[in-house]
């Protein structure tokens, strides 16, 4: 049997084991940290639903994906160690074990969840389905060659069980690639949207509204994501079995960059929410035809409305005296 070039198969399997726990870890403190950002002081039927199910079911997954892998690691370091044809890297290159399926089947699913979730975001932001027609033909692409990929690893004879063998590394390669290119793609919207509507907003007279640091996130996730799809994709056309240590990576990443664009984005409501005074002679009535013409559910920028007098102004139940005409804008937050 021919195996790829690169480290040694059950070498790949003990470093991804690893890797793979220690990205556990972090993705579990930080779904506490998005459990905590969604629902602390909120109601429950102001908490986001849809999005706190997609965080449980990334952890699920990620669970899941964690268990099978120390799962098969057991059994080919120790359970089949002396009795399995071939040893360790022998086990560990049959791919149509059953634990083997389960894995990837899990991660074509993690990997399938993720992308939906950017697109959605992308639907949000832009309001038109025009948008998302390319990628969401992408991530049908990306549910096609994963699930053939699956099909392929479970129909694969062991005189063949080598993962970078002809029939099935052109699926491999296609499913990475393509998810490749729905996430730069989605993102790519996504941010491109984003700024546009900074630019926008901030050229009105009376508000200044800065989403720089949603940018920021929602791009730090996607090249997070990017980098390690890449590698992925290069180490296997390049049949190298680094790419299996990536492969067992990338299920606890990509609920870090799921995790990441909401507590990053808690954090900043937390500490740049404040309220300015724009003093001058214009009326609040332009910044909502910006905000109309603009629209973005997840950056709702609220602005405050004043009962003005001769005298005086009301704002809530306190009456201060008038200066002149005043608007004041709170600070731009952003619900993900």
């Amino acid at each position: 049997m021919a195996f790829a070039k690169g480290i040694p198969l059950d070498s790949a399997a003990i470093m991804s084991t690893v890797l793979e726990s220690i990205l556990y870890g972090f993705s579990v403190l930080m779904f506490i940290g998005t459990i905590w950002a969604l629902t602390y002081k909120h109601h429950m039927r102001d908490v986001n639903r849809p999005i706190t199910a997609v965080a449980v079911l990334l952890l699920a997954l990620s669970t899941a994906h964690m268990v099978v892998d120390i799962i098969r690691t057991e059994d080919g370091l120790v359970k089949y160690r002396d009795t399995f044809p071939g040893g360790p890297e022998a086990f560990f290159a049959e791919i149509a074990r059953k634990t083997f399926v389960i894995k990837n089947a899990i991660y074509v699913l993690q990997t399938l969840l993720g992308d939906g979730v950017v697109i959605y975001r992308c639907y949000v932001v832009w309001q038109t389905v025009w948008v998302i027609i390319l990628p969401s033909m992408l991530w049908c692409s990306v549910a096609a060659t994963g699930v053939y990929s699956l099909y392929s690893f479970s129909h694969t004879t062991s005189i063949s069980g080598n993962i970078f063998s002809a029939a099935t590394r052109r699926w491999i390669s296609a499913f990475y690639a393509l998810t490749l290119a729905t996430n730069l793609l989605s993102s790519g919207f996504l941010a491109y949207r984003i700024w546009k509507i900074e630019r926008n907003v901030a050229n009105s007279r009376t508000t200044k509204v800065t989403t720089t640091s949603v940018l920021r996130v929602v791009m730090d996730a996607a090249i997070l994501y990017s980098i390690a799809l890449l590698c992925t994709l290069i180490g296997s056309v390049c049949s190298n079995n680094g790419s299996l240590v990536m492969i067992d990576v990338l299920t606890p990443i990509i609920s870090i960059a799921f995790y990441m664009v909401i507590i990053r984005i808690a954090m900043g409501k937390k500490n740049h929410s404040r309220v300015f005074t724009v003093r001058g002679g214009s009326t609040n009535e332009t910044d909502r035809g910006n905000l109309r013409q603009y629209p973005l559910k997840p950056l709702q920028v609220h602005i405050p409305q004043f009962t003005h007098s001769d005298g005086a102004y009301r704002d809530g139940n306190q009456e201060r005296p008038s200066t002149g005409k005043e608007v004041s804008v709170e600070g731009a937050s952003c619900d993900v």
